[in-house]
């Protein structure tokens, strides 16, 4: 569909102005100047409204939301292993999905166009993704080791195979993740780094994440685990790292040095208590950081404004330096810093050639107004409520706050009954 949005106060690289942007086949055309020939199927009426760039959640647990405000105020091995993985294992593919589905209603009508998750159960999230046109990067998370090399090999399996089966559809892509260094041993983490040279996919997994994890790690290994994952060919600068709390310097250097992209989810790693990621350094090394919620079982949403500010606010507070990551710098975060991690080309900025992965912003709103700084606004007063309209490749998927793709009412339904099955209401 050929697509006008006129007359709209525009989040561009080079600053905001007012300006008219045209799409044409899922891509943006021309910002200003008509293309020759182009008619449009569709004018949208952007005077008085906001146009930024999609939200890209660089790390996430869709399929969570159904886990969410049932596992609050635990220590982390309590929330995982007391309370998460024991609901996991009650869960279908069916379940999956249509968790993965209330969750992306909650991140389409908060901005967020782009995800990357990590799930336990295949094809439910590529067949929402598929259902809904959200763009998604996905990877079945991987556990294994001498002591589970059956069942370690047996969730690689499904991971290939999952991928062939969704190959080719434009939205949709995918990752190799082992979870995390204390599920994963080093023997298995080599097999995956092979594989994912092999296959040519990028790596998602978490690292450093809590304190527990750092002694773990240094007791069985006696090394990082940063410095042990690297060992083992895991970090190079097709890796997302998710969480990297506890990093000493030398493992920022060597994250910098390997290109690693380090996912940080401040909001997550803030409720469960491990801390407060040294985003400022690894920023300063040159490391390309990036923003996830984490799923909402620990979040406990998906709402990537939330994370915006706490983003800026927190380094600010940390650092004693008022300066440190500006609103410019955590909406780039956001939005281009996230596409670079996760490897989509041409997502994260509106520019001529770049996908219309777009979000009309309503700034008509209490807590907006008045709208002295635009970009300060949409990191600092933003609640995620005045998203209005979402496009992904050029597919309008909520429109005047309504969703085109989705049942809202079948969803929320289905979610409300899974969880009653599961008992976590």
């Amino acid at each position: 569909m050929n697509i006008i949005i006129r007359d709209i106060l525009a989040v561009l690289p080079d600053g905001v102005k007012v300006a008219t942007v045209y799409i044409k086949d899922g891509v943006i055309a021309a910002i200003d100047a008509a293309p020759e020939g182009f008619k449009a199927e569709k004018t949208i009426l952007g005077s008085g409204k906001i146009l930024m760039p999609g939200l890209v959640n660089a790390h996430t647990h869709v399929y969570m939301t159904l886990f969410r405000n049932c596992a609050d105020d635990l220590t982390f091995n309590d929330w995982l292993f007391g309370r998460i993985l024991p609901l996991e294992d009650k869960l279908t593919q069916e379940d999956c999905y249509w968790g993965t589905l209330l969750g992306f209603m909650e991140m389409l009508s908060t901005g967020t166009t782009a995800f990357s998750d990590m799930y336990p159960i295949v094809d439910a999230t590529a067949r929402a993704a598929h259902t809904t046109g959200i763009r998604a990067v996905l990877a079945r998370g991987l556990v294994g080791g001498r002591d589970n090399a059956e069942g370690g090999q047996m969730r690689l399996n499904e991971a290939f195979a999952e991928l062939e089966k969704w190959r080719g559809f434009e939205n949709i892509s995918f990752m190799l993740a082992p979870h995390a260094p204390y599920t994963c041993d080093d023997v298995y983490q080599k097999d995956v780094a092979a594989e994912a040279g092999r296959l040519g996919l990028r790596i998602h997994t978490h690292i450093s994440e809590s304190r527990s994890e750092i002694e773990t790690i240094r007791e069985k290994y006696g090394c990082t685990p940063p410095e042990l994952m690297d060992g083992c060919g895991l970090l190079t600068d097709r890796t997302v790292a998710a969480h990297c709390v506890h990093l000493t310097d030398s493992d920022i250097a060597l994250l910098a040095r390997r290109g690693v992209s380090v996912a940080t989810n401040p909001v997550s790693n803030l409720k469960l208590a491990n801390g407060v990621a040294p985003v400022p350094k690894l920023i300063k090394a040159g490391v390309n950081v990036a923003l996830g919620t984490d799923g909402a079982s620990s979040n406990n949403t998906l709402n990537m404004f939330r994370e915006l500010g706490l983003l800026s606010l927190i380094h600010k507070g940390t650092t004693g330096d008022p300066q440190m990551i500006t609103a410019p710098e955590a909406l780039s975060i956001a939005t281009k810093n996230g596409a670079r991690a996760l490897g989509l080309v041409g997502v994260g900025e509106i520019k001529a050639g770049y996908k219309a992965d777009l979000v009309i912003f309503d700034p008509d709103r209490p807590n907006i107004q008045p709208l002295n700084d635009p970009i300060a606004a949409l990191v600092y007063s933003a609640t995620g409520t005045e998203v209005e309209t979402v496009m992904v490749g050029g597919k309008i998927l909520m429109e005047n706050r309504s969703f085109t793709t989705i049942d809202r009412e079948k969803v929320l339904f289905e979610a409300n009954r899974v969880c009653e099955r599961i008992g976590t209401r």
